[in-house]
């Protein structure tokens, strides 16, 4: 697994974690902004009037109502990325990573607009009587390009397993277990059952209960973290400090956080914003076409999608984790290998009473090493003697979650009994089977849990984010295999669907038990690869695109 994930980090860092992308996702959605004369901004409020019912338009053929294509491509955008993404982007990028979210999410709202009513225009009706649509029918009509759509239909297959399902079960099972101590398994082997019988019903089932789910989890969640902003009141404004503070230079190392670069800032930033909003993936399209709406009204209908989905829902979940300081506290957490590597020598984040690290170049060197740049830190290649769960060496440093680890207990992974004997150590990675745990940093949903646990709701905020999170994320998993099976029904018919939400569902419970880390730089990658072939159509076809928007009725 650690090979894999090695494996994985090595892609990553030549697609998502590369310069061009970033410039490639940000880059259209500029050019777009400018080309159609600011359409985010220009037909916001016509995109109120529209999905509100205030204005009356000639509908077309479809499934749904413009309202329930929003709703059901809200779903699947509004999700784990939304609590555990933006956790973990503030995890990895520091505060500054949000500014770069909403940097996504502004020029996203654009590039939403352009797919949307592209793939709402070139969208099909199929065999079966079912409306399918997206930028595979963009790309083979548009561009005369089969074999491309064909290439974008089968990645989006794979990231909608990839992004839209694994990480959400993983997440769910991961709070549940903390929470109410659900077993990973069971929450899968439950959610999957239900998962399954919803998404046989199709896009107007889906579609249904997506509309429902959608308010009531929007309550639920903005109202714990209303509650949490309003005891923390006097720290949100110092939370905007800290986003605007360091955008250009990366956030500083502060608490048990070792600091972020620039680079690592922008990169996490838009990622998470790209994971959290999907403005360029392809993915909402797919959704979309299905409205009974004209193709550039649901194009304009679907700007509020990512301003819905990351400047506001986001922003609630960043200010909440800022606010409340946890993210640069340490809490008792069991420790994944793939994020954990043991060093040799001593490293300390100790502070002084003034708040002042005690040894700065302990935080200079390790603050170089977990952002990848050259260091004299080493990892630690030998035998360590562990007596009673506690390791003997005084010359080595743990390092978990980007954090220096305190108040370590090993067990034995098979009769959970404290480990005595000696560890393995290869190049800073244990290799016995054993259960490690003890203090660091947290991250993902676990973060966010963490911060609405603080205060005045206790063990309750923590519960609440689990069940958000259970909406959030079934939500998104129930719309993804949507876009799954009309990316299959395009490449293999509709004959080929019911076996593709048999694996979706079998990769769904699965993902209950998997690494955390393995599972997300799976959805880096896959999400990454499947933008690029849309992206570029989009370009190709901006006259046209350009034609439809300048002949839209402001409402």
């Amino acid at each position: 697994m650690e090979q894999f994930n090695a494996f994985l980090v090595l892609l990553d860092s030549n697609l998502s974690g590369s310069w061009w992308f970033p410039a490639l996702l940000i880059g259209t959605g500029i050019f777009f902004t400018i080309y159609l004369g600011f359409p985010q901004f220009k037909y916001f409020n016509s995109a109120l009037k529209i999905v509100s019912g205030k204005s009356k338009n000639s509908e077309s053929d479809g499934e749904t109502t413009g309202f329930q294509a929003l709703t059901t491509a809200m779903s699947g955008a509004v999700g784990t990325g939304n609590i555990g993404g933006v956790a973990l982007a503030i995890w990895t990028g520091g505060p500054a990573a949000i500014f770069w979210m909403w940097i996504t999410a502004i020029f996203g709202m654009t590039t939403k607009y352009v797919e949307v009513t592209l793939g709402h225009k070139y969208r099909t009706t199929l065999n079966d009587g079912s409306i399918s649509g997206g930028p595979m029918y963009y790309i083979e009509q548009g561009l005369n390009m089969k074999w491309v759509a064909i290439l974008f239909a089968f990645l989006m297959m794979i990231t909608a397993i990839g992004s839209g399902n694994m990480p959400q079960i993983n997440n769910i099972a991961l709070v549940m277990n903390s929470e109410f101590d659900v077993p990973k398994l069971f929450t899968g082997l439950f959610l999957g059952a239900l998962l399954w019988i919803i998404i046989i019903g199709g896009i107007k089932r889906i579609a249904s209960v997506a509309s429902k789910i959608i308010p009531i989890m929007g309550i639920i969640y903005f109202g714990g973290a209303l509650i949490i902003l309003a005891e923390n009141y006097q720290n949100v404004i110092p939370s905007f400090n800290a986003i605007f503070a360091q955008v250009f230079t990366g956030s500083a190392a502060v608490g048990g956080f070792l600091g972020a670069s620039f680079a690592m800032s922008l990169k996490y930033g838009v990622a998470r914003g790209l994971y959290s909003n999907e403005a360029g993936q392809g993915s909402s399209p797919i959704a979309h076409a299905s409205s009974k709406n004209k193709s550039i009204d649901q194009g304009v209908v679907s700007i509020l999608e990512p301003f819905i989905d990351t400047i506001v829902v986001c922003s609630v979940t960043a200010l909440v984790i800022l606010s409340s300081g946890v993210w640069t506290q340490k809490f008792d957490t069991t420790f994944s290998k793939t994020d954990m590597v043991i060093l040799n020598g001593i490293y300390s984040d100790d502070k002084n009473t003034d708040g002042e690290y005690l040894y700065p170049d302990h935080i200079k060197e390790l603050t170089k090493y977990v952002q990848f740049i050259d260091s004299s830190v080493k990892e630690f290649t030998g035998s360590l003697d562990v007596d009673d769960g506690r390791i003997l060496s005084d010359n080595i440093t743990v390092i978990h979650s980007r954090s220096i680890a305190e108040d370590i207990i090993i067990s034995d992974s098979v009769e959970n009994n404290l480990f005595s004997g000696q560890l393995e150590i290869i190049n800073g990675k244990v290799s016995d089977q054993v259960t490690i745990k003890g203090k660091s940093l947290v991250s993902s949903a676990e973060l966010t849990a963490k911060a609405f646990s603080q205060g005045i709701l206790g063990q309750y905020g923590g519960k609440l984010v689990a069940i958000a999170l259970l909406l959030f994320a079934f939500s998104t998993s129930i719309t993804w295999c949507y876009y799954g099976d009309r990316s299959t029904a395009y490449i293999f018919g509709e004959k080929g669907v019911v076996w593709y939400r048999n694996f979706y569902v079998l990769c769904f419970v699965l993902a209950a038990v998997i690494d955390t880390t393995v599972v997300w730089n799976i959805a880096y990658v896959v999400v990454a690869l499947v933008s690029i072939p849309n992206l570029i159509a989009m370009f190709v076809l901006r006259k046209e695109m350009k034609s439809l928007s300048d002949n839209f009725d402001i409402k």
